[in-house]
């Protein structure tokens, strides 16, 4: 069945369950963190349009089965960088990397779509007659001028009848309509797609970022150094402080911080006080020298860590800004 919503949010943690077809980590770099989101959903196709107020760095990893694109929807004031690529107003984003890494600075305008991957492959073969991209490693494209505004204006028309008249959307005649125009704009679009961007630096950094992770998440618990991680992934110490700059717009230190402080967070409010402990909470995450540990929390999230644990159980959920059609529907399931 369609469906449309609209959402807004200021936890980064409820923000990270709204996404149905990929699992996202998002690391607010300031404390105060606002998300509006339009999603509409069509008998195969998805669509969202994203405002981000805030300065972030995430990581997304695709579920499987889906192809997605994503673009830029309006010209933004601070830069957008996908995998350390630079993404402008006119590039498409082909999500087929494992996992991407995305970061921007406040005022972000960000479209995306999914479609299963069986369905794209049908309407690539009808559409132009053969094999799209299936080998190519490139992942940032600048299609035709033309294909591109199509599918904005497109888009952004499909955006406005989610927020003014989201009646429209329960159509099937409208939605089939709809369907079969943007998923026909989409394949155009990847088609004349020629501009690419992936360099072999910019690959050889995506496997050193990915060793990167996988050691912090093969060790959450205990205080790691730089020349250790250098160490146990093969790299040296300027080429990961590089890649880390380019990927994730930090130093590996830094982003490794940030990340188990949002860590820290996310379990301080899920605790139950009477069983469970800052301390315990902090140092399973790898912070050991506590005085510093309070400090560096109550920079990032406005109080105390003790603050955080004595609110009530927290319960991850989406909330709508305003009745939706999903709503609707799931009242009549």
């Amino acid at each position: 069945m369609a469906w449309s919503r609209v959402l807004c949010f200021t936890d980064p943690l409820a923000c990270q369950a709204a996404f149905p077809y990929s699992d996202i980590e998002i690391l607010p770099t300031t404390k105060d963190f606002r998300v509006e989101m339009t999603q509409v959903a069509m008998s195969q196709l998805w669509l969202q349009r994203t405002h981000l107020s805030s300065p972030t760095v995430s990581t997304a990893t695709s579920k499987p089965g889906r192809r997605s694109i994503g673009f830029l929807t309006e010209s933004n004031l601070s830069p957008y960088y996908h995998c350390g690529i630079e993404v402008v107003p006119g590039d498409i984003i082909d999500n087929t990397l494992e996992v991407e890494h995305r970061r921007c600075g406040p005022g972000l305008d960000y479209g995306a779509m999914s479609i299963p991957t069986d369905e794209l492959d049908t309407a690539i073969e009808a559409i132009i007659g053969c094999e799209l991209m299936e080998k190519s490693e490139q992942h940032i494209f600048h299609p035709h001028p033309q294909s591109m505004s199509r599918l904005l204006n497109l888009h952004r028309a499909i955006g406005q009848l989610a927020h003014e008249t989201p009646d429209i959307l329960q159509l099937p005649e409208v939605i089939r309509a709809l369907e079969n125009e943007f998923v026909h704009v989409m394949v155009r679009c990847l088609a004349d797609a020629v501009d690419a961007k992936t360099s072999t630096r910019g690959r050889r950094h995506d496997a050193i970022i990915a060793r990167f992770e996988e050691f912090l998440e093969a060790n959450p618990d205990r205080p790691l150094y730089l020349a250790e991680i250098c160490a146990a992934i093969g790299v040296a110490e300027r080429t990961l402080r590089a890649s880390c700059e380019e990927h994730l717009g930090m130093g590996p230190i830094r982003f490794l911080t940030l990340r188990r402080m949002h860590l820290v967070h996310g379990a301080l409010l899920r605790a139950v006080p009477s069983t469970s402990t800052v301390t315990r909470i902090a140092t399973n995450h790898g912070f050991w020298e506590l005085g510093r540990f309070a400090v560096a929390y109550r920079a990032a999230f406005g109080e105390s860590p003790s603050e955080t644990l004595r609110r009530p159980t927290k319960q991850i959920a989406i909330h709508l800004n305003r009745p939706s059609s999903l709503v609707a529907a799931e009242a009549n399931a």
